[in-house]
């Protein structure tokens, strides 16, 4: 392709909105173009990286014996009411009525109208498993848009969807899907890890993310360096401590606290350290409050406390609910005396002797023992995990890093299956619920964490799996009649075996070589002064090494080292 035909429309300088380094180049080197918050057109450049991802991706689907199929982008309303998620999804999914009042949604994912798909067509367990796939723009109304096509109101998505009749059916093509996405991130170059994860509001029992590291990533990945244990930090599991020797209880005494409204300033109060306080926190379980205690110097995990519960959502008491309860503010909270069953955390449960909120403004109990002061309802893992403890596996001291997610796979069971009366005869002759999995890649996403992945100061590194060009031609001179010759021979020549663009622009040598950086090509051969001895100059992106390399060499030179 000539660059002069090209919708190429680079910048020179770094765009003031963009808010991380994919988001900047793609703006710079012409790849994107923004029409609203979280909406992008994808320009020639852009399209032709989708592409190529998006084939590894069917080369893959097509391995483990997926088919693909293209589903609509409005969903009727009726649809998710009868799985129960047009209320649940919440204000993500966005809403629209047609010119009858009739309401629907733009697809965000598309569980529902794949499993009302196949409740018209699976009849026999004979017909399972089946594994369908589509790639597709698909739209969640996000609340703050950012990081380019990171967090996008609408993006480009791969979603599977597995249908089984047993589990050990349903175990097989998850391990297979596992497999297939290691494969495609491992094929368009990203350095990933696979973690557990929780499933969010798809449902489902058992989840793994996989995530790109990067230090935009807006996840936290927990590892170890001694084992593969890897987690989101949502669903890192804390080991359970052992119970230590404790001292004798002391007398429960309450005791003033002016201006004490946090455990730090508890700690400083009472001259204890952060980790002998006690954190309260309320929270609203499905519409039934609970009391939670933590640590002082840890975090309450709100994915945690929703899984102990089996609730469907859990969310931290206002503080005119908590008054409301306990007749005290947020800061002086605790379990003596309290009216809503109280919960320990397994640090806090080995605790003995430890301060609490008194429910009166400015007052705290110290010396307090569970068993003795008050009786708690259970115990659990209620927090975060924090850098340095022992990994549930045992195998290390847990570590921190940053990830952007790119795929994630799910068991879903037959959370969508029994809702909406997706069943199949079994092999006794009895109607039974399909068991279903899903499987969704953010195809845009990777995209822009390649970009995050590979890349200098000076533009684009792009890997040769997905790159849009695998050539890119320069005339340094457009005045040069020798050189343009030569230059449109090699075009037509390379052309015949590689993807080749050639920057026939009448624009300067600095402007072209800008250019090439920042659209990052693989190599780039340049024709100057040195083609009126037959010579041109090859030099790959990755590197700062130029070749001088007689032009009717060339192609024997590309073979040799692309």
């Amino acid at each position: 392709m000539k660059q002069s035909r090209m919708f190429i429309p680079t910048m020179r300088e770094t765009p003031q909105d963009a808010d991380s380094l994919s988001h900047r180049y793609m703006l710079k080197s012409g790849m994107i173009k923004q029409m609203a918050a979280g909406i992008y057109t994808y320009l020639p450049i852009t399209k032709l990286v989708l592409n190529n991802i998006e084939q590894i991706v069917r080369e893959e689907m097509n391995d483990i014996g997926g088919v693909e199929i293209h589903m609509p982008v409005l969903h009727p309303k009726e649809l998710w009411e009868e799985s129960g998620r047009w209320q649940a999804y919440g204000s993500e999914l966005m809403r629209m009525k047609d010119r009858h009042d009739r309401d629907f949604a733009l697809g965000p994912t598309h569980e529902e109208i794949v499993t009302a798909l196949l409740r018209d067509e699976l009849k026999s367990y004979k017909k399972l498993p089946l594994t369908l796939f589509q790639i597709q723009t698909k739209f969640r109304d996000e609340l703050r848009p950012r990081f380019g096509l990171l967090r996008g109101r609408e993006f480009i998505m791969k979603d599977a969807y597995s249908f089984h009749s047993d589990e050990a059916s349903l175990d097989e093509t998850y391990n297979d899907m596992y497999r297939a996405y290691s494969n495609i991130f491992r094929r368009v170059g990203l350095n990933y890890r696979a973690v557990e994860a929780d499933s969010g509001s798809i449902g489902g029992s058992h989840t793994h993310e996989f995530m790109a590291l990067s230090e935009i990533g807006e996840d936290i990945i927990v590892y170890t360096d001694e084992s593969g244990y890897a987690s989101n930090i949502e669903k890192a599991a804390c080991i359970v401590p052992e119970a230590v020797d404790s001292a004798a209880q002391e007398a429960l005494e309450k005791v003033p606290t002016p201006g004490v409204d946090s455990c730090l300033s508890l700690a400083e109060h009472l001259n204890i350290g952060l980790m002998d306080t006690t954190k309260t926190m309320v929270v609203n379980i499905d519409g039934e409050f609970v009391m939670i205690l933590i640590r002082g110097d840890h975090e309450l995990n709100d994915i945690k406390v929703r899984d102990y519960f089996g609730a469907e959502d859990a969310e931290f008491a206002t503080d005119a609910e908590i008054r409301g309860i306990m007749n005290a503010a947020p800061g002086s909270l605790g379990p003596v005396g309290s009216s809503i069953p109280v919960y320990l955390d397994h640090q806090v449960d080995v605790m003995y002797n430890y301060p609490v909120g008194a429910n009166t403004d400015e007052y705290h109990y110290i010396n307090v023992n569970h068993g003795r002061d008050f009786e708690a309802a259970g115990t659990g893992d209620f927090r975060f995990i924090t850098e340095g403890e022992k990994a549930e596996d045992y195998s290390g001291e847990v570590k921190f890093m940053k990830g952007i997610e790119v795929g994630q796979v799910f068991k879903l069971g037959t959370k969508y299956s029994e809702s909406m009366n997706l069943n199949v005869l079994n092999e006794n002759g009895r109607s039974v619920p399909v068991l279903m999995g899903c499987y969704g890649i953010g195809i845009s996403r990777t995209l822009s964490a390649i970009i995050e992945s590979h890349h200098d100061d000076r533009g684009i590194i792009w890997p040769k799996s997905v790159t849009p060009f695998d050539i890119h031609i320069i005339t340094a001179n457009p005045k040069d009649r020798d050189a343009q010759d030569a230059a449109e021979k090699l075009y037509e020549a390379l052309g015949r075996e590689y993807r080749v663009l050639y920057d026939d622009r009448k624009e300067r040598a600095g402007v072209k070589f800008a250019d090439s950086d920042l659209i990052g090509l693989p190599y780039r051969v340049v024709i100057g002064r040195g083609i009126k001895d037959g010579r041109v100059e090859i030099k790959a992106r990755d590197s700062e090494e130029t070749v001088e390399v007689e032009i009717g060499q060339v192609t024997e030179y590309l073979k040799a080292n692309y």
